[in-house]
């Protein structure tokens, strides 16, 4: 059995959890250490007791308490070695001991987790997604997704539950207070993904078992939960002839998740 928890999820900061019997692991620390450790203590998870944590990319609400957060706790960081180099300031705080350098597209292991980063096109050093196997179930996490790539859809297949990013919604974009600039950087090819693009993505993995959906990495300025949901089940409808069910929940940006079971 696989758990998950969306601690914080949104454009002003990630940090996500994924646990079995034997095994906790972060995704992320994208929000200041204090904030990481008063999620964790909510749903009953001592800081100290985390087997690693995971790193995506540099970006700051992806990194933000990283390096104090693994200073403190003694915790061991999966990172490969572009992403490592292009967040100084964090890599500092880290003890040397500490840093494992994975690559793309080559699995590892943490106890009783295989896990697999795939490649992603957003504007980092070398972002990545992450498969995570465990008794031949998968599940996946993808944000900071540009464009939706055959190669993403593959490494996304077969997976049972996956956290998707479901960023923007491009009228809402369009109509935002973000300077132009923004506005092209996040609809652009390295930027974020769109509802529409989230439920077409969604709509093709249930053709291959996926069961569950978390949308996630909502902008605070360019979309809202009610929309995302509602776009994304739209694509779905319309998409899915079998109308095989799936359970479909939007990540909040400042609270956590219910903690998932999967599998």
């Amino acid at each position: 059995m696989i758990k998950f928890c969306s601690l914080y999820s949104g454009s002003s900061g990630n940090s996500l959890l994924v646990k079995t019997e034997n095994t906790k692991i972060l995704i992320d620390a994208g929000v200041s250490s204090k904030k990481i450790e008063t999620a964790l203590n909510n749903i009953n998870i001592e800081p100290n007791s985390l087997d690693g944590i995971l790193i995506t990319h540099e970006h700051s609400d992806h990194v933000q308490g990283l390096g104090t957060f693994a200073k403190k706790y003694d915790l061991p960081v999966f990172v490969n070695q572009k992403t490592l180099d292009a967040m100084p300031k964090q890599k500092e705080k880290i003890a040397e001991k500490n840093i494992n350098l994975i690559r793309i597209e080559e699995k590892f292991e943490i106890n009783d987790l295989k896990i697999k980063p795939f490649s992603i096109p957003h504007d980092a050093a070398n972002p990545c997604g992450f498969n995570i196997f465990k008794d031949n179930k998968k599940i996946s996490i993808a944000t900071d997704i540009g464009h939706m790539t055959n190669g993403i859809i593959k490494n996304l297949e077969d997976s049972i539950f996956i956290l998707l990013e479901s960023n923007y919604d491009p009228d809402v974009l369009m109509y935002s207070k973000y300077p132009y600039q923004l506005k092209s950087r996040i609809a652009g090819p390295t930027g974020h993904l769109s509802n529409e693009i989230a439920g077409k993505t969604i709509s093709h993995l249930m053709k291959s078992g996926l069961q569950e959906a978390v949308l996630g990495h909502l902008s605070k300025e360019s979309n809202f939960p009610e929309l995302a949901y509602k776009t994304v089940m739209e694509e779905i409808m319309s998409n899915n002839s079998s109308n095989t069910p799936i359970k479909l929940s939007v990540a909040q940006r400042d609270q956590s998740s219910p903690v998932f079971s999967i599998g």
